[in-house]
């Protein structure tokens, strides 16, 4: 599959955008015009430094409210399309997109948009370009696929072919499946976007709410599985309208968005072959439609991987460690010793594990960053490290170096958006793990703690690399996104995002930090299962653990919700126990006092209940940020 990206996706100036494009690998880019506008560049110089790169120029656009108008602006339309025509030979472009109107448009009537468009194709013919006709969303008289095809087929001129853009599709609705039937010969280029699904006028939504494939809540497999079907071969390039990509970093949101595209390409051809099994669609012929490997469009597959089978560490990095060591401590965890050539601890409660870190962060630059205790890397039971860490570096995911001597446990590491390091580890059947092994001698008599496991974590993101995170680990880690929720606190609302195994054993919780915390001193947080929190949070009280004070009045508002039992509900107030209930089951939980950026959790599933206590999220921040306000 070609791949390709518009300019407008990108932050920065048109040289810095190709050069970033480069360093991505992909094919070639759509040329956004206001970025050729604003550059100091002149075109020949622009074709030079694409070819240089080795980016091909696929695409200039967009050429705005053509059709549908009266003679004197058709004279005036097709006097800037000629001037646009012979800027794009200055650049070696060959294809030209031109969007259905939206503005000028005052005649309604398919035989003059015909004509109009006829007029435009012989134009471009006796300038050598193609014309992609594309149906906006919000057009006046053209906002249907299906129509704007029809125009096409109805000009049935050479120089004239259609543009699918799927926001412009999926936005309204459309259904895909007729696109099988389009000649190949008249699709003249392909742009994809994802996009929550959001309710809102489609035109504010398509101008700052589009995201890179996998990062929405579009079909695009369905979509580009008709593409393919349909014969099409020519670029695949993303078109993204955002306002946090146009803030962010150029090159790093260019590699996200190749990644995106190596992911879309997987789920592409994953839908084809399934589709194929099943003996459904149909070719642009009409017979029925063959295997994806048949069409002109070759898609691409990773290392296939099953998703994780459970956690098998979580390590907090910390200069100080000693306010870590209580805490572990006293919530009956286990120390076990140091590691026998790193500056670790490793500390376990059943096959919960954390490993404390007493190496002081490096920030880019390589000096020392902030020492407080963080969550620094997340270790995760795979069936093959080898081939799950080969998925995630053709996902383009930046190795993570771990040095190792003889005869110790060699991990498999990339870094997340976040910096979270994430080390793929052999899983076993017992859930033990053969590292522990390189850990000295821990404490004489340990406290015993009960039965525990990770439940979850939950790491702060970067304002301009959520959606990133979420492509990430659906891409590298095969976890499914699931609904995404918003929560009140003191600054604002919290935009929570669960990723997640389909059998639960990796839970992972993505939270939108606030715009004035950078991500490490934003609160995060490791979770523990346990059966009976009840005896735990007794235990732990007695070895003088300082849980969050949970306030008389959310009692109060529990009683009212729920009608608990009033033992049960003095239980809850006396320990600061918090509780939540849904049709499948019950949930139990508390929170430690925070130390660094970093808290922890115990928590008791009943039943089937699969939540994280959502109802009781805003006391614990506002509870957190008024100790923060009084520190």
């Amino acid at each position: 599959m070609r791949t390709g990206i518009a300019t407008v996706c990108l932050s920065g100036t048109l040289k810095e955008k190709m050069q970033a494009c480069a360093i991505a690998g992909f094919d070639g880019i759509e040329i956004f015009e206001p970025d050729l506008v604003t550059s100091p560049l002149p075109p020949e110089d622009v074709r030079k430094m694409a070819a240089d790169l080795g980016l091909t120029l696929d695409l200039y656009q967009p050429f705005r409210d053509f059709d549908s108008v009266s003679g004197d602006l058709l004279t005036a339309n097709l006097r800037r399309a000629e001037a646009k025509f012979k800027l794009m030979a200055r650049l070696g472009m060959d294809t030209i997109l031109v969007c259905s109107n939206v503005a000028t448009a005052s005649i309604d009537s398919d035989d003059l948009r015909a004509e109009q468009l006829g007029q435009l194709a012989a134009l471009a013919g006796d300038h050598g370009v193609k014309v992609a006709y594309e149906a906006l969303a919000w057009g006046k008289y053209v906002s249907d696929y299906e129509h704007a095809h029809k125009l096409v087929e109805a000009v049935d001129h050479p120089n004239l072919g259609t543009c699918l853009d799927s926001f412009h599709i999926l936005s309204r609705n459309w259904d895909t499946a007729p696109i099988e039937a389009f000649s190949p010969d008249k699709i003249f280029f392909v742009q994809v976007a994802d996009a929550p699904k959001l309710s809102m006028d489609v035109l504010s939504w398509s101008r700052h709410y589009r995201v890179f494939p996998g990062e929405g809540q579009f079909d695009l497999a369905k979509f580009m599985g008709h593409v393919v079907r349909a014969g099409y071969s020519g670029p695949v390039s993303l078109e993204i309208f955002n306002d946090v990509f146009r803030q962010s970093d150029v090159e790093r949101t260019a590699v996200d968005a190749m990644r995106s595209l190596i992911w879309l390409e997987e789920q592409s051809a994953k839908w084809l072959d399934a589709a194929s099994d099943a003996g459904t669609g149909t070719g642009a012929a009409g017979t029925p439609a063959p295997g994806r490997r048949r069409y002109p469009m070759e898609l691409a597959t990773l290392p296939q991987v099953a998703e994780p089978a459970g956690y098998n560490f979580a390590e907090v990095r910390a200069a100080d460690t000693q306010g870590l060591e209580t805490v572990l401590g006293q919530l009956g965890f286990e120390f076990n010793g140091r590691h026998r050539t790193k500056d670790v601890q490793l500390w376990s409660m059943g096959h919960a594990r954390v490993i404390i870190n007493e190496a002081a962060p490096a920030d880019g630059d390589g000096a020392t960053g902030d020492a407080s205790p963080a969550i620094a890397a997340l270790g995760f039971d795979v069936a093959s490290p080898v081939i799950a860490a080969a998925r995630a570096q053709q996902l383009k995911a930046p190795a993570v170096p771990r040095k190792s001597q003889a005869n110790e446990e060699v991990f498999q590491g990339f870094a997340a958006p976040d910096s979270t390091e994430i080390f793929l580890c052999q899983g076993t059947s017992d859930g033990t793990a053969a590292w522990t092994s390189e850990f000295g001698e821990g404490l004489e008599n340990p406290t015993a703690g009960p039965t525990a496991v990770i439940d979850h974590v939950n790491l702060a993101q970067p304002w301009q690399h959520f959606d990133e995170a979420v492509l990430f680990y659906t891409s590298a880690l095969a976890l499914e996104p699931q609904p995404f929720a918003e929560v009140p606190s003191p600054t604002g609302l919290v935009r929570s995002q669960v990723m997640a195994t389909g059998d639960r054993a990796v839970r992972l919780v993505l939270n939108l930090a606030p715009l004035n915390q950078q991500r490490k001193t934003y609160q995060e947080h490791i979770a523990f299962a346990v059966d009976d929190l009840v005896a735990t949070a007794r235990d732990c009280r007695a070895r003088g653990l300082e849980f969050l004070q949970i306030p008389a009045n959310y009692y109060e508002d529990l009683d009212a919700r729920f009608g608990l039992a009033p033992d049960f509900l003095a239980t809850l107030q006396e320990l600061n126990l918090l509780y939540d209930r849904d049709a499948d089951g019950e949930f139990l939980h508390f929170y430690t006092a925070t130390v660094g950026s970093v808290f922890f959790e115990m928590v008791e599933r009943c039943g089937a209940y699969d939540g994280y206590g959502a109802p009781n999220a805003p006391v614990r921040h506002a509870v957190q940020y008024d100790h923060l306000q009084h520190r």
